[in-house]
């Protein structure tokens, strides 16, 4: 493709657009819709975020897990121009972050993690206000389309104020959808919704990835599996993990949980003394999840073990690694 021809063609129309913009415009293709390179974040001793990279395209709904403190939100804000990076390059949509964060902000719809909202404002009237702040004209039927499709019909008529949490996490998510970003960045969307809410939350950004892309910041791991095609892992301002739901859930190769019931009563340390066993939860009467690292198979050791100390072994199966569990592998000790 040529791209000068482009631009020549185009110049009426984009009279005062960046040439960037332009090539953006002309073949989107070749431009990822989010770009992370060697990212550092330090505040005085401490790196939140530690020379991070990843890449994003559109259609990807990314799962962005850590456990708090981790540099998640750091990462975001970065992302969002709320705050500069220490070292390393990102962009959005092919505009830097530092250097063109007014278009940045153009391309992206944020809901924060603490919803900023005017309380006093009547539900309409906020997202009216927010589309004249962002400069849209003829803003009156996207705002009905964004009421709509948030389900707050019900509730267009009361002041913000009066809203439960989960209705005042659809307005953030209006908000963040008026402008129609390419990029949504969400962190906690569906905190404080009942479960009636939540479904309709998660199909709604399930549907938004087939158009944009969309990371998503959450602690419950049933969302991630419900709703993200990627998964990225991030600890102690490190990327730990990078991959599908099911490509992260076979990080935990080499290591095997066994859940174990027996008949008779066991001291818990003495399957923690087995070789090759890692840890040991006890969940019920009698029944434990023992996780275990190696390629021997545990089920003939536990056998063997209760054959010796004269134990009844009422059930042996081998259980699938949830996401959870493997979270938990990659950010403990």
């Amino acid at each position: 493709m040529h791209y000068n021809k482009i631009l020549h063609s185009r110049n009426n129309l984009y009279e005062n657009a960046t040439v960037d913009s332009l090539i953006f415009a002309a073949h989107k293709d070749f431009v990822l819709s989010v770009s992370v390179e060697n990212i550092t974040k330090i505040y005085g001793e401490q790196k939140a975020v530690d020379d991070i990279s990843f890449s994003m395209n559109g259609g990807d709904i990314l799962g962005f897990l850590g456990p708090n403190g981790a540099g998640k939100s750091t990462t975001m804000k970065i992302l969002t121009c709320f705050i500069p990076q220490t070292y390393g390059k990102a962009k959005v949509c092919g505009f830097d972050v530092e250097t063109q964060s007014v278009d940045v902000r153009r391309n992206i719809g944020y809901l924060p993690e603490h919803n900023p909202l005017y309380l006093d404002l009547y539900v309409k009237e906020n997202l009216e206000f927010v589309a004249r702040i962002q400069g849209m004209k003829n803003f009156d039927k996207r705002v009905e389309e964004m009421i709509a499709v948030t389900g707050l019909t019900p509730e267009r008529k009361k002041k913000i104020g009066q809203l439960s949490k989960g209705y005042r996490q659809r307005v953030g998510l209006a908000q963040a959808m008026l402008h129609d970003p390419k990029v949504l960045i969400l962190d906690e969307p569906t905190s404080g919704l009942d479960p009636n809410q939540l479904i309709e939350i998660r199909n709604l950004i399930k549907q938004l990835g087939k158009e944009k892309t969309v990371i998503l910041s959450t602690h419950i791991m049933q969302e991630v599996q419900a709703i993200c095609n990627r998964v990225i892992i991030i600890n102690k301002g490190k990327i730990v993990a990078d991959d599908s739901v099911e490509g992260i859930q076979s990080k935990s190769k080499g290591t095997t949980l066994i859940n174990a019931t027996f008949k008779e009563s066991i001291d818990k340390n003495k399957l923690t003394q087995l070789k090759g066993v890692a840890d040991v939860k006890h969940i019920g009467e009698n029944q434990f999840i023992i996780q275990y690292i190696g390629d021997e198979d545990m089920r003939e050791k536990l056998f063997r073990f209760a054959v010796d100390h004269h134990y009844t072994l009422l059930n042996l199966q081998i259980e699938k690694q949830s996401l959870e569990d493997v979270f938990q592998l990659l950010t403990t000790k």
